[in-house]
């Protein structure tokens, strides 16, 4: 990857800095990043229509919205409007989010491969919704992975172990796998820093979250880290959610986010892409400031 190409990103219109992410997004195009894809929180869905509009060539989409927070008319009527109005540059990327923040939010959710296929049924069968976008699944475990191989036009990961990558796009119909228009993302934790190991207690602190929900525990099994992940079971048990970043090792933190100089993390793109993931999607943090800081040093280091 050439060293001025910029990979995608995710971005977030955080209350208060609305209209300066809109800006930033301009930058992203001007830089010619791959992509931008927007993250549930803070409207992702808002945030794409704003860049329907303020952006011209660069693709975009959710990654991901919760099926469950919306009717499934109205998710159709949203993502063909997006659709229309960016040209076909929006990719509506969907998924069933976890349990635990479902209940958080009132939500009663079901069987998510079931529930995933009714809603993407559903979806399509809207009337006079117009034309859909490109429909992408949120995938960690097997059988959503198989779900996106038969039902829609890619799958978007986040947080998975590079290691396992070769099981997971396996799942896969080769004909899909093949398909350069069949979208293969991964939302990868990114942190640039000369100080290694600040960076890493960085993407240590951002995954400290994810290692609490057991849908990505047993994903992270799966993917050869049992004991790693019994240890953090062991940690929740007894209620000490404060040691679970020490019981992050950095063998797992390599393979799952990227850190350290800028070089090391344009390596590490490269790393991804040879795995087979398309479109890695860098999730940026900093070690001395918030989202913008962290987007500062991305661009710096591309």
């Amino acid at each position: 990857m050439p060293e001025s190409r910029m990979p995608a990103v995710a971005l977030a219109a955080m209350p208060g800095r609305r209209r300066a992410t809109l800006d930033l997004a301009k930058e992203l195009e001007r830089r010619g990043s791959a992509g931008i894809y927007c993250a549930s929180f803070a409207d992702g869905m808002g945030l794409c229509e704003a860049l329907s509009l303020t952006t011209e060539r660069i693709p975009f989409g959710t990654a991901i919205v919760n099926i469950y927070t919306r009717h499934v008319t109205e998710w159709a009527q949203s993502s063909s409007f997006i659709h229309e109005l960016s040209g076909g540059r929006f990719h509506f990327g969907v998924g069933v989010s976890h349990h635990a923040l479902n209940h958080r939010l009132g939500l009663a959710t079901g069987k998510p491969v079931s529930d995933m296929r009714q809603f993407v049924k559903e979806w399509r069968e809207v009337p006079r919704a117009g034309e859909l976008p490109p429909l992408v699944l949120a995938a960690l475990r097997d059988p959503m992975i198989r779900l996106a191989g038969q039902v829609a036009e890619g799958v978007v990961f986040a947080n998975v172990a590079r290691s396992h990558m070769a099981h997971s796009l396996g799942i896969l119909p080769a004909e899909k796998r093949n398909d350069p228009s069949f979208f293969l993302g991964n939302m990868i934790p990114v942190c640039i820093s000369d100080d290694v190991a600040a960076a890493a207690a960085v993407n240590r602190k951002t995954l400290t979250g994810y290692v609490t929900l057991p849908n990505y525990r047993e994903y992270w099994k799966a993917a050869g880290y049992v004991e790693e992940m019994e240890a953090v079971e062991r940690a929740l048990a007894a209620k000490e959610r404060d040691r679970l970043p020490e019981l992050l090792p950095e063998r797992w933190l390599a393979d799952t986010t990227l850190f350290g100089p800028a070089s090391r993390v344009r390596e590490g793109i490269e790393a991804w892409i040879d795995a087979g993931v398309r479109t890695p999607i860098l999730v940026p943090s900093s070690t001395s400031g918030g989202q913008m800081k962290a987007f500062e040093e991305l661009l710096a280091a591309f």
